[in-house]
């Protein structure tokens, strides 16, 4: 059900990328700077991140809803929902109340999207963890090797006893 949002919305942003581009241009410059000093190639145009977003987004969104690679797939939608929240949804910028408060809405929705993306990306689907699974291979081993050292131990008493 949470990938929904991330099919039917960004086919519409795709759509309308050059009319978007223009409120997200201070998260899109920042990206393209960033990727310019590090020596990536990156596009300069708002509309293209845009289109690139969404593209990420739809794709996930589907891998998520049906079920392939649940976990790449939430953490992938998670992390495309912080610039497209920052940019999309910048409600401290709006100077009309009603804007602002329709902004701060969405802001606050797109966390809670954040927030059950980051529990997604985290399940194990009833599964334990593989942090969990090592400790209890570490306990396993340590248990048995207890169990044949005192077998050994109770093996030597014997031999010991036949011997004398």
């Amino acid at each position: 059900m949470m990938s929904s949002i991330f099919v039917v919305g960004p086919v519409k942003t795709w759509k309308a990328a050059d009319a978007v581009a223009p409120s997200v241009e201070n998260v899109t410059g920042a990206i393209s700077r960033s990727a310019r000093k590090a020596g990536i190639p990156a596009p300069t145009d708002g509309a293209t991140y845009v289109r690139i977003n969404a593209a990420i987004q739809v794709t996930a969104g589907l891998a998520l809803a049906t079920g392939r690679y649940p976990r790449v797939a939430a953490a992938v939608l998670a992390g495309t929902l912080i610039p497209t929240t920052l940019g999309g949804h910048s409600f401290w910028q709006e100077q009309d109340p009603g804007s602002k408060s329709q902004q701060q809405l969405q802001f606050a929705k797109n966390l809670s999207l954040l927030g059950g993306l980051i529990i997604a990306a985290g399940d194990t689907d009833g599964r334990p963890g593989l942090a969990w699974r090592a400790r209890r291979a570490a306990k396993d081993a340590r248990r048995e090797a207890r169990t044949i050292a005192k077998a050994a131990r109770n093996e030597a008493k014997l031999a010991k006893a036949k011997v004398a």
